[in-house]
């Protein structure tokens, strides 16, 4: 698979993320695996579990998801509107195949893309209507906000 990966930092946007997210999404992670899933600030939640560009260990994290074709999961790295892409994405341009996703009392294998072009501009759409906000986070950014495909691997 080749890499689709390719947006680099901004030169300007909103403050990254802090040190309370990071207790926040230790919370967060909890409550999805304990429910199958849960709400993160409105929006349907899945861990992701990637591997780490430099450690090569595990990393997860909640992100909002949005239902993709044919069962997949779109995923966005906005970073709310920061200058700089979130971790978890360069760790998945890095690794794009040793990927996972928890949702519903199960752990799914998947292969993960940053859509371009067409098919970004249609997951854009569907993203921004159903959360006006990620619009907003573009505004704060100059960096194009990647939109990932998460499509389940048939088998593992």
């Amino acid at each position: 698979m080749s890499s689709s990966f390719n947006t680099s930092a901004g030169t300007r946007g909103a403050r990254q993320p802090g040190r309370a997210a990071k207790w926040f999404n230790k919370w967060m992670m909890k409550r999805i695996r304990r429910k199958g899933g849960a709400k993160l600030r409105g929006l349907n939640a899945l861990v992701l579990t990637t591997t780490g560009r430099k450690s090569g260990e595990p990393r997860s994290t909640p992100v909002g998801w949005f239902p993709g074709k044919s069962g997949g999961w779109l995923i966005v790295a906005s970073a709310a509107g920061a200058p700089k892409n979130p971790a978890w994405y360069l760790n998945l341009a890095a690794h794009p195949d040793q990927v996972q996703v928890e949702l519903g009392g199960r752990k799914v294998y998947v292969d993960a893309e940053q859509l371009q072009g067409a098919e970004r501009e249609e997951a854009w759409r569907q993203i921004t209507t159903a959360a006006p906000r990620f619009a907003q986070y573009q505004v704060n950014t100059d960096r194009e906000i990647p939109v990932i495909r998460l499509t389940p691997r048939s088998a593992r």
